[in-house]
């Protein structure tokens, strides 16, 4: 068994009790398979916006949109994933817990993408929550930095830069496998959803949308002429007020 890996069960029927649609059930329910046919985790991107694309009115100002009936299906949806991974702003903006508070589960390994190591030391995931991160940073990692992070309780993953000097979300995603991560769900922010996209290692999607229009900072940012994504197999139901749209991604 890989290092600081944690056996997790999953039941399939308990979890469509709770509301989770039978599509997504079915697809995590084959993560385990996925993993061992790609070498990486089964990756859902889990995020909810506006009509107009937009998760915040700026970068770094968080905003709550989702309603109740809606954000018990992410928590829901985070219990029955293995990882729940984050970029460094969205924690430095939010302070996020990235645990299930609103329905039955056990908590994701928290996964944190921060290339120089900027978590804080007194932030929830360091001080407060049940699992420690997982931080993947650019080698080499400051020592000292590393040092006090590892004295937390933190797991430091050095990874390789990618094309634009940044993590590299494949790497991180075969050291994840390595460790026997099935599933990950993605929550953000913009850049590693974007980053995910452009990188084609997202599976699924699972897509909270809000009545509102904010004219912001939008969930998904460019993206190469040639991506060409698209959603099969696409399902919706409301949520409350919200509209739940989820499918699985395909490059064309």
């Amino acid at each position: 068994m890989a290092p600081g890996h944690c056996v997790r069960q999953h039941s399939g029927s308990r979890a469509i009790e709770r509301g989770l649609p039978a599509q997504v059930l079915r697809r995590l329910a084959d993560a385990a398979a996925h993993r061992r046919r790609s070498g990486r985790p089964l990756v859902t991107l889990s995020y909810a916006q506006s009509i107009d694309g937009c998760i915040a009115l700026a970068p770094g100002r968080p905003l709550t949109l989702s309603g109740a009936q809606a954000s018990r299906l992410t928590h829901q949806l985070r219990g029955a994933h293995d990882a729940l991974l984050v970029g460094i702003n969205t924690v430095l903006a939010d302070n996020p817990q990235l645990n299930v508070r609103h329905g039955a589960g056990l908590d994701p390994q928290p996964v944190i993408v921060d290339s120089h190591l900027q978590l804080p030391l007194d932030s929830f995931l360091v001080q407060n929550a049940a699992r420690r991160p997982w931080v993947a940073a650019l080698a080499p990692v400051d020592a000292a930095r590393r040092t006090a992070l590892e004295q937390a309780g933190v797991q430091v993953l050095e990874t390789a830069p990618d094309e634009q000097h940044r993590v590299s979300l494949a790497a991180l995603l075969a050291e994840l496998g390595r460790r026997e991560i099935n599933s990950v769900m993605v929550e953000g922010g913009a850049r590693i959803l974007t980053s995910m996209l452009c990188a084609r290692t997202a599976d699924h999607l699972m897509l909270t949308i809000v009545p509102r229009l904010l004219g912001g900072y939008r969930a998904v940012g460019a993206l190469a002429p040639q991506a060409r994504i698209a959603l099969h197999k696409v399902q919706a139901r409301r949520a409350g007020e919200d509209l739940l749209l989820w499918g699985e991604l395909a490059w064309q």
